[in-house]
């Protein structure tokens, strides 16, 4: 053990690794939920004003995907350099390019001021950070799995998880209290703006903490002992092509479903019912306070009983809930959607989302996790969460406003994603999380 690693691991407590990399979930979502939110309420009138409300509505969720597809090379070029020079600095850079990125938004000129640049400039400002994102949930959770004993893994990852409500929590909490208290039309023509302008708070909060993290000591290790790949994404793929394939298919009910119970009942809440949306708003802030309770213990069960087991219970449940949840939506009723957003976000995704982070991170060695942990996150969010806004507004739109065709899609990416983790086999066992962090502790 170099004196490097022991050195690493005693200047940064636990507590602070988590808490600096659930800061980066949480303006990660933060983000994503803030612009698909905005994307499903206004972003039609504001990007795309000659199209229908339906059409335009489909527009914004394209420009939503872009962010998407660029996450994958994001988290092959700082999955690689996560794997060759760290993963602190790569953080720090990750988190900068989100949080500008979200700001910048929040300045952009409409369609009506500067035409087609408005969005253009809007598409390009996705593309970098999708590119951040893409490098910036790996190396979150490897911070925070590498400083925990094995044993625990589960729990600490699945709380740096608590950022994904927490990042729901607050730009809708901003959008329903702007919605509350500004005239009629405010929100509309400007207040929409406000959320995105204050996320420099989280991102200057965030880059602080992270600038007081030292390096994970596995990788200290791991660099000490000379075992750094030249191209980690060559290892990976051609050693471990199976396990990425069977983790990305595993990942899309997570990813996809959890944007189908929020962006896209949002959706059939607000413009195919036109009903009110600060209920379903306030429904949806209810279901993330939740499941900033439910994620920590579904990953406290997953040390219990094993992450597979919770990972594919979770998508089961999700499948059995795919009619009721509709059913909850169209009643307009406000307890009924807190119900049907309850479970879904707080149980179904919760079960999947607490166990993820320790389960795909053991699928792959320390020298090459960045990139394998990245591709599975990324590409796997690129076909589930990032299709599912744009599958979800389709399928409205071919039943005419009606939700019957949502459940298909909810039904096969359950089962896909069941099948496909309990094909899952950890290599956890060609190395010892435990071993290094208790060595470095007693040293």
């Amino acid at each position: 053990m170099s004196q490097q690693a022991v050195e690493s691991a005693k200047k940064t407590p636990l507590r602070r690794v988590v808490t600096a990399s659930a800061l980066g979930t949480t303006v990660e979502y933060y983000d994503f939920t803030l612009y698909a939110t905005t994307a499903a309420l206004v972003f039609d009138r504001i990007f795309f004003p000659d199209a229908s409300p339906l059409v335009g509505t489909l527009a914004a969720f394209a420009t939503y995907f872009v962010g998407y597809l660029a996450r994958p090379l994001g988290g092959l070029i700082f999955g690689h350099y996560g794997d060759k020079l760290g993963r602190k600095n790569v953080l720090i850079i990750t988190m900068l390019m989100m949080g500008i990125g979200t700001f910048a938004i929040g300045l952009l000129p409409s369609y009506d001021q500067i035409g087609i640049w408005a969005p253009l400039l809007l598409v390009l400002i996705r593309v970098i950070q999708g590119l951040g994102m893409g490098g910036e949930y790996g190396g979150g959770v490897l911070m925070a799995l590498e400083y925990s004993p094995r044993e625990r893994q589960g729990l600490f990852t699945s709380i740096v998880h608590v950022g994904t409500p927490a990042g729901v929590l607050l730009p809708v909490a901003l959008i329903a209290a702007l919605d509350l208290v500004l005239p009629a039309d405010a929100y509309e023509n400007w207040a929409w703006r406000i959320p995105f302008l204050l996320s420099i708070l989280l991102i200057g909060v965030g880059v602080y903490i992270r600038l007081r993290v030292t390096e994970s000591p596995e990788f200290v290790k791991m660099r000490a002992d000379r075992e750094v790949q030249s191209l980690p994404v060559r290892e990976v793929v051609t050693r471990q092509s199976a396990t990425v394939l069977l983790s990305v298919l595993a990942k899309l009910a997570e990813s996809g479903l959890f944007n189908i119970y929020y962006v896209v009942a949002i959706t059939y809440v607000t413009v195919e019912l036109d009903l009110p949306r600060g209920p379903v708003l306030t429904a949806v802030l209810i279901a993330c306070f939740i499941e900033c309770f439910t994620l920590p213990l579904f990953g406290h069960l997953s040390d219990r009983i094993g992450r597979r087991k919770v990972y594919a219970g979770g998508a089961i449940f999700q499948l059995v809930l795919a009619i009721p949840f509709f059913l909850l939506m169209q009643t307009g009723n406000f307890w009924a959607y807190t119900l049907g957003m309850a479970l879904g976000l707080g149980v179904g995704h919760a079960a999947m989302y607490g166990a993820q982070g320790a389960l795909f991170a053991n699928l792959y060695p320390v020298n090459v996790r960045y990139t394998g942990l990245s591709l599975t996150q990324q590409v796997g969010a690129t076909l589930g969460g990032g299709l599912s806004p744009m599958i979800g507004t389709s399928l409205l739109a071919a039943g005419h406003g009606s939700w019957h065709l949502l459940p298909i899609y909810c039904f096969t990416v359950a089962i896909v994603s069941a099948l496909a983790a309990s094909r899952l086999r950890s290599g956890e066992a060609q190395y010892s999380s435990r071993t290094v962090v208790e060595e470095v502790r007693n040293s």
